[in-house]
Parts: structure tokens; sequence; C-alpha cells
């Protein structure tokens, strides 16, 4: 059994003396394991890091077993991910979110947006959006998909500002003022048809209702929890606001 395929790097573990288990987001091939011999050595290490893409041969006696991997390098990404706490906790989160995927089953969208998200890591601002977005696209992928393209009540494709909890689709401000204590705020920049960013607190706002819905609808029926580095990613993006903003002060 053999394959070529591009991928992205999201983790890796050691095996033996001197190589690695190696774990790639693939374009055709979903997330997908492999050995790679001597994957420890000095040569090897700086290719085989979190964030980078590389062009994969993988091969193996019957497709069912773990096979090995031929490595090389498409983009090295890992070094500039790494100057930023952001960035790395963002990579990481991102690595969790795909390990919820079963193994093999491919994902092209999420390979692609995978790819975007990584060229814009280390803008922190941009990153919390398209991080938040790689979030509602992960579950529609798993089946939990939250429809915020029109009013679950009217029809309205306009003045959308709620979520329902119960059925993850949303809700305009006419209809659901009256149980407005009830449904979940929908940030305006995460409508289909907002074409403009969101603000600090609406995108807090955005990663309380996609945690909301991976909590309910995969996380906990697991018996696991929201990855740590999730929120390690939202503490070091408050951080940096709030270095910005004393620093702007300071010149002012």
């Amino acid at each position: 059994m053999e394959w070529r395929d591009e991928g992205i790097i999201i983790g890796s573990r050691r095996h033996g003396e001197t190589s690695l288990i190696l774990e790639v987001m693939t374009r055709a091939h979903g997330r997908h394991l492999g050995l790679v011999r001597g994957g420890r050595s000095r040569k090897q290490q700086p290719l085989l890091q979190a964030g980078n893409r590389v062009e994969l041969a993988w091969r193996a006696r019957l497709d069912e077993h773990l096979g090995t991997y031929q490595v090389e390098a498409l983009e090295l990404n890992a070094a500039r991910l790494l100057s930023g706490a952001c960035a790395v906790y963002g990579l990481q989160t991102l690595s969790a979110h795909l390990r919820l995927l079963p193994e093999r089953d491919p994902h092209p969208r999420l390979f692609e947006t995978l790819g975007v998200i990584l060229r814009h890591l280390d803008d922190e601002a941009l990153a919390a959006e398209l991080i938040v977005r790689f979030e509602l696209l992960i579950l529609d992928e798993l089946g939990f998909g939250l429809d915020l393209s029109r009013c679950a009540a009217t029809g309205a494709v306009e003045d959308l500002v709620y979520v329902s909890p119960k059925s993850g689709r949303a809700v305009s401000r006419l209809a659901g003022e009256p149980y407005a204590d009830r449904l979940l705020p929908l940030p305006a920049f995460l409508h289909a048809r907002a074409g403009r960013g969101g603000d600090p607190d609406a995108v807090e706002a955005a990663f309380r209702l996609t945690g909301y819905f991976f909590t309910r609808h995969v996380y906990e029926p697991r018996g696991i929890a929201l990855p740590q580095t999730r929120a390690g990613f939202l503490a070091a993006l408050r951080r940096s606001r709030a270095a910005t903003a004393v620093a702007v002060n300071e010149e002012t």
C-alpha cells in the first residue's frame, strides 16, 4: 500500500530510540499517523514540527497498518509560530479539535481552512476570528453545525442577534426579544453576510457560543473537557490586548 499527499503536521510522539510517530492532517487522507524512522535526529527535527506543511509518501504492507512516512518540506512555519503565545496556543487548539475527527476520514474543507489560518496565526486579532470560524466548521463536519443564515422563527435574514441553545439556529431581534434571557448572543461578524471583523467583546462572545455547542454536543458526551489550550489561547489574547492598550496610552 502506498500514497503521496500534502499535509500539515499537527503533532508527534516518540517511538523507540530514534523514531517518531507523526500526526498529520492531509488533504486527501484526513488525519493520518505514520512512523518516521530516525525522526528524532538533529537533521529531521526542524522539519517534523507542528505547523509545518510537508509532502508525504506513506507506505505499509496493509492499509490498516501504521505505515511509514517519508517527509519533504513544503512550508516551514514552526519557527515563526513559536515566537508568540497566541500562535502556540492557537495551533495546539486547532490540533486538539482535529483529533475529534475519526482517523483517516478525509475533510478537505478543514485542510484548506487550516492552511489559511496558519498563514495568519501570528496576527492575533485575525487569528482569533479565524479560529472561531474553524470551530464552527469542525462542528459542521461532526454533524452539529449551526444555522446562522436566517431566523428560525420568521425566516428573516436581517438583524440576527441570538442563537437558540436547543436548535443551534439564529433568531432575529424581534422574534427573540421575549426569550432573550434564554438565548445565546450571536456576534454580528459571524453572519454569512457580515463582511466585517469583530471587536474584542464580539470575539469573546463568539468563543462562548462555539464553546457552548462544543461542550454540549462533543466534549461532554465523550466525557472530556474543552482543551486547556483553548483557554490558554484566550488568556494570551487578552494579555496581548492589554499590553497593546498600555503601550498606546503611554504613547499618547
